[in-house]
């Protein structure tokens, strides 16, 4: 059960993502935050003591939201291949339904040239997506070519793109282009027999995103 200090440092940092996503870093004030909470500045003060801080608390719950969905699809044995498509399409449902998700990719992009905190969120997906690939490789699912270093580049891109358009597509025609990319895609990291075994398009939603409390 949580108590009345953890249930106000939960309430901060969904204010904050909310601020965060419409207003980006610089224009999410502590004050504008701090109201949309319901709270003083003070008790804002208590439990972080600068934007800077709150802002990776956002960044660090995002990933978080990432983490539990790995999680969740590991355990239930789907292949590496399989769980970078999924990854994918969770990314785009979460930018469009997760106030924090976004949030935590508002912030990266902000600040990009920031200390490593700062683009903790983006940090968290490209580890993800190596440790992914590293897997495959292992297990032998990848062609040479999705082996090398351009496998990984080519999907933090894919990645980046996404994050940037995804709020200038209808969420039908941004599923679509993202299935058809990767029909595009599994031609380079595995055989073509192979290809046949991975399903494109986004998996069925949950009853929730990622576990978001």
């Amino acid at each position: 059960m949580q108590t009345r200090s953890e249930r106000t440092r939960r309430s901060l940092i969904q204010a904050g993502g909310r601020q965060f996503g419409r207003h980006g870093y610089a224009g999410a004030t502590l004050d504008r935050i701090a109201a949309d909470a319901g709270l003083t500045k003070g008790a804002l003060y208590f439990h972080f003591a600068s934007k800077e801080v709150l802002a990776e608390a956002v960044q660090r719950e995002g990933g978080a939201r990432l983490a539990s969905f790995l999680r969740e699809r590991e355990e239930h044995g789907a292949p590496p291949v399989q769980i970078l498509i999924d990854m994918t399409h969770w990314l785009i449902r979460a930018l469009r339904e997760d106030p924090l998700v976004g949030a935590g990719v508002r912030i990266a992009q902000d600040r990009m040239d920031g200390d490593p905190p700062a683009t903790g969120l983006y940090r968290a997906w490209d580890h993800e997506v190596l440790r992914l690939l590293r897997r495959a490789g292992e297990a032998g699912a990848l062609r040479a070519a999705g082996r090398g270093e351009g496998a990984a580049a080519l999907l933090w891109t894919t990645v980046c793109g996404l994050a940037a358009v995804a709020g200038a597509l209808p969420a039908g025609e941004l599923d679509r282009r993202l299935t058809a990319l990767w029909d595009l895609l599994l031609t380079v990291l595995v055989s073509q027999d192979e290809a046949a075994r991975y399903r494109t398009h986004a998996p069925a939603p949950p009853g929730d995103l990622a576990g978001a409390a």
